[in-house]
């Protein structure tokens, strides 16, 4: 067991889960939240009643409500929202010691300044050391100790290895990467593109139609990556194909829900039913900066115009039917 100190900022789904994973062996794991009666639910009820029903907390998960709780830690795992990362990361920052390791576990593209978060956070945390774990996983599936591998990048590979070793249990496995930047995209595409998926789904289009989407979905993302400079065995591994296949083939994903209620007929506002689906709030950005790079994301832009009410699912549907017809590479 190592004697580095961990500390999880976010106490939703992800954030409660990784801080049952990270109190293997350990006495102490501080579990952050910004809202103080959640926090002091998750000490009472020693469960996450709100995200995580059913399933304990670990003995060890020390809920906090003051981020002064952090100041020891070691290892930060930031798993707040990608568009809260900024603010908690701000508010984080008199108290984390110099030389931390920031572990980003968020997925997406912060709206407006269209800064990944690994950018955001480096322009507020100057004296951390960045990382980013991402890939297939579900929170209720890592709570119950079921079987995941993600990947987690550091610009330094010492550090992605420590970190990797520090992390790992037996059933959540960590694949070391200093390919940061396609982590983070195959993370922030594939949530949109899992909308595109739910829709498709709501509106019983097939199989067929899945396949395809999640094929030509994962050529967009390709795309992007490329230009990006991200690397190509990064964006077919666990961070990008791994995940692009379980977020748009289930309905445990909140991305492919939200999707699914969508073709289904719902609004945007009540298609959510009270969960973040934090490609609902990348979808701009991505296409945004798809069209900077002069990248062709058809998929995503179809995704962003339903979400901004520029089109109805029936016209998204039609207008990427009636795409021409091209080479497949």
């Amino acid at each position: 067991m190592s004697a580095d100190t961990i500390a999880v900022l976010g106490a939703g789904a992800w954030g409660t889960a990784l801080a049952n994973v990270a109190s293997a062996g350990r006495s102490r794991v501080v579990l952050w939240g910004h809202d103080p009666a959640h926090v002091e639910a998750l000490a009472k009820d020693r469960e996450n009643k709100r995200f995580l029903p059913g399933l304990p907390l670990a003995a060890a998960v020390a809920p906090q409500a003051d981020l002064e709780s952090v100041e020891d830690a070691d290892v930060v795992l930031a798993a707040a929202p990608a568009q809260a990362m900024r603010e908690v990361a701000r508010r984080a920052r008199p108290h984390l010691r110099d030389g931390a390791a920031f572990v980003i576990c968020a997925k997406g593209i912060e709206r407006g300044s269209r800064r990944f978060m690994s950018e955001a956070v480096a322009e507020e945390l100057p004296q951390v050391e960045i990382a980013v774990l991402s890939g297939p996983s579900f929170a209720a599936d890592v709570c119950k100790g079921l079987p995941t591998a993600v990947t987690l990048a550091a610009f330094r590979d010492d550090l992605a290895r420590r970190l990797c070793e520090l992390l790992s249990t037996r059933a959540f496995r960590l694949y070391r990467s200093c390919d940061v930047r396609g982590v983070e995209i195959g993370g922030a595409a594939k949530n949109v593109l899992a909308i595109a998926s739910g829709m498709a789904a709501g509106r019983d289009l097939g199989a067929s139609a899945q396949a395809a989407l999640i094929a030509r979905g994962f050529a967009e993302l390709m795309r992007l990556g490329r230009v990006c400079g991200a690397q190509r065995e990064t964006l077919m591994g666990l961070s990008g194909l791994g995940d692009l296949v379980l977020t748009c083939g289930s309905a445990q994903s909140r991305n492919f829900a939200l999707g699914y209620a969508l073709g289904r007929g719902e609004g945007l506002h009540d298609a959510a039913h009270g969960k973040l689906a934090e490609g609902a709030f990348t979808a701009a950005a991505l296409v945004e900066m798809a069209v900077e790079r002069q990248v062709e994301m058809p998929i995503a832009a179809a995704v962003d115009a339903i979400l901004a009410g520029r089109w109805n699912v029936a016209d998204a549907i039609e207008a990427l039917l009636m795409r021409p017809l091209k080479a497949e590479a």
